[in-house]
Parts: C-alpha cells; sequence; structure tokens
C-alpha cells in the first residue's frame, strides 16, 4: 500500500504494471470517434454558455505563455516538482523574454480580473490550453491540459463555505446538464451497463474523510469514500495539515486558500476554503478529479501560507505584490478539466480518446490489447 507521504506527490497511477489491471476488461466504446468529436463540442457549448449564465461570466482571450519574471504560471503544488516548458523568445532583443508555457490560468486570471474591469459579482471564463510535461501519462493524465479556468470577483463577506458551496452546486448543475444534454443526442450514451449521474454532490471536508479511513493515504480515502458511500462529492480543505500531520494533498501555496479557519466540529478547527469536485467513474471503476476550485488568497493568508511552503521570495514577484497592495479584487475561481468532462460525459475508458496528445508505446500497446484507442 502506498504511504502517505508518497501518495502526496501528485496525480497518476505512477507505473504501467499497475496500468495493466486499472483499465477496463471488455471494453466497447459506445460512439465511434467522430460521433465522439460531434459530442465534445456540443458539451463544450453549453458548458461555456451555462456556466457564464451561472456564475455571470464572460468568456475571454487567455494566455499560452507567460513572462517567468511575473510570478504568474502555475507550479500546481508547494514542492516546485513539476516545472513548466521554458525558452527564450523575442528575435533581435539584447535581453530575450524568458518566456515559459502555461501549467493553468490561475493566477492570470485573477489579474484579469483588473484588466477587464470586472465589479463584484462580475468574472470571465476561458478556453485555456496548457502543458504539463511532468505528468505520468495515464487513462486520465496527458502532458496536455485543456481547462475552462474562470474567475469570479467577490465581496470580503463572501469569503466563507457558504458562498463557497453555492457556486459549486451551480457548476454540478452545468455538468450534469451537459450529460443529460448529450444523452439527448447520443442515446446509446444512457445504458444500465453504467449508473447515471449523481443528482446531488455531497461536500466534506478534508478532517472527515480522513476520520472515516485514518490508516489509508488520500487517494485510497477518495476511492473508498466515493465507492462505498458518495458517487460524487466535493472535498473541502485541500492544503492545510490535517490530524495526522499531511494535508489531504499538496496545494500552491498563492492561491486557493486553505489556511482560513473556517467550522469548529466536535471541538477541533477545520480550515480551507478551497476544495475539489470527484465523482466515481463507472467505466474506469477508478475516482475520478473535473475540477479544482477555491476561494483565493487575501494578502494576509498568501503570507501564511508561502511562510508555511518556504516560498516568501515569491512575495516579491509582481503577482504576489499586486495581492499585497491590494490592487487586483478578492475572488473565487477554478479549473474545471474539459477532457475529463468529455470522459466522463462520454463514458469512454481514457482520455485520449476524447482529446489529442502525445502518447508513449507502451500506453498505446497496453490500450489495444483492452480494445482503447487513443487519438494522435
Amino acid at each position: 500500500m502506498t504511504d502517505k507521504k508518497t501518495d502526496l506527490a501528485g496525480p497518476g497511477i505512477g507505473n504501467y504494471d499497475d496500468l495493466v489491471h486499472s483499465l477496463p476488461e471488455n471494453y466497447q466504446a459506445l460512439l465511434s470517434p467522430k460521433e465522439r468529436m460531434v459530442a465534445v463540442f456540443a458539451i463544450k457549448t453549453y458548458i461555456e454558455e451555462n456556466l457564464c449564465r451561472e456564475l455571470n461570466l464572460q468568456m475571454v482571450q487567455v494566455p499560452l505563455i507567460v513572462d517567468k519574471d511575473s510570478g504568474v504560471n502555475d507550479y500546481l503544488d508547494r514542492d516546485g516538482s513539476r516545472t513548466p516548458v521554458e525558452f527564450p523568445c523575442g528575435l533581435g532583443l539584447d535581453k530575450p523574454i524568458q518566456a515559459q508555457v502555461v501549467q493553468a490560468a490561475t493566477k492570470w486570471k485573477r489579474m484579469a480580473l483588473k484588466q477587464f474591469n470586472c465589479n463584484s459579482g462580475e468574472g470571465i471564463c476561458t478556453d485555456m490550453k496548457a502543458v504539463r510535461k511532468d505528468y505520468f501519462l495515464d487513462h486520465d493524465h496527458s502532458a496536455y491540459v485543456d481547462q475552462w479556468d474562470w474567475e469570479l470577483a467577490i465581496t470580503e463577506k463572501e469569503r466563507n463555505l457558504d458562498f463557497l458551496k453555492d457556486v459549486v452546486k451551480k457548476i454540478w448543475k452545468v455538468i450534469r446538464g451537459a450529460g443529460q444534454m448529450v444523452q439527448e443526442m447520443f442515446p446509446q450514451l444512457k445504458t444500465s451497463k453504467y449508473s447515471d449521474f449523481p443528482d446531488e454532490l455531497t461536500f466534506l471536508h478534508a478532517e472527515e474523510i480522513l476520520k472515516m479511513y485514518p490508516d489509508l493515504p488520500r487517494k485510497q480515502r477518495e476511492t473508498r469514500i466515493i465507492t462505498e458511500k458518495y458517487p460524487a462529492i466535493f472535498i473541502i480543505g485541500i492544503g492545510w495539515p490535517l490530524q495526522d500531520g499531511y494535508p489531504h494533498e499538496m496545494r500552491a501555496a498563492d492561491y486557493d486558500d486553505w489556511a482560513t479557519e473556517t467550522i469548529v466540529k466536535n471541538g477541533e478547527q477545520y480550515y480551507g476554503l478551497n476544495g475539489d469536485i470527484l465523482v466515481w467513474n463507472p467505466v474506469t471503476e477508478r475516482r475520478h478529479e473535473l475540477t479544482s476550485m477555491g476561494i483565493r488568497v487575501t494578502k494576509e493568508t498568501l503570507k501564511v501560507q508561502l511562510r508555511m511552503s518556504g516560498q516568501e521570495d515569491f512575495l516579491n514577484l509582481p503577482y504576489h505584490q499586486a495581492i499585497l497592495n491590494d490592487e487586483i479584487p478578492l475572488s473565487i475561481g477554478g479549473g474545471i478539466g474539459q477532457s475529463r468532462i468529455y470522459m466522463y460525459l462520454l463514458r469512454t475508458a481514457h482520455i485520449g480518446e476524447v482529446s489529442v496528445s502525445v502518447w508513449p508505446k507502451v500506453l498505446k500497446d497496453i490500450c489495444a490489447k483492452k480494445n482503447i484507442y487513443v487519438l494522435e
């Protein structure tokens, strides 16, 4: 069994011997590759239109590359293990711009709220593309990433769990609505072979899940909770160390607020204004993360989280200075994995069936033996 510390290292199965046993047997895709592309773009349109309507967002352009010195790029975690693709650009410059391919637009979006003059209650949504070269490439992790990265300006009074939950419920309503829409387009997707999409999410704090399964590492706790109790959950409080001394998962220190004290339960203080939507995927029979999101740091919690992460030098970067000097709005935001959504709603066994990327030969050979064929 994976130990708790190793389990914090991040997503992915980790080796191809285990992947062989993780992919489903007797798999048969419900849609042809051509039909899947029709469905993918129908879902994309539905989610963009309805997410913008539910949260009062506007679709905007988003960068593929950013200046390294801006501090805007997303490092995804706290230990710096997942570094961005980096290259010099700018022909004819004495000192070329050191550019980075984005790993996510998490921090850029909050800066962009000011750029697009968004007042409280207004926000933006992006069709974000990224490269994450340090992922293990398995059935639901790709080096190519597509997300609906969204951000909403909020007030100080809205920095609470009730507001966070209301936003999460709206997002789930949109995701489930997209699933119902595409089932009407392709009735073969609604099959007794797979359970239907749950009506509602169950909200649980990471501490509560730890208490249910105190001896298990994080991924196994998540798997147990969604197989034994709730097929769709929102896990609150990801980043602050739990009662066993480990955070539920490592979370970057400079966007989501995981240090704010929230509820007290049975005399214990719980922390965090962020979380993830996880569902049970009946095709892969595994945990399946759809979105990571949260209320963003204030200048006070930014300092706390960077100190805890040993990254206080980040405070000198432009993005962090903008937070410290109250130059950008308070906000809530997240990234909804597009291909993860397509995979879940279209009942595919591999993310490569709905998204084009690069895959190692070992993975393609494993998939072919399971009747799974990735797009290239």
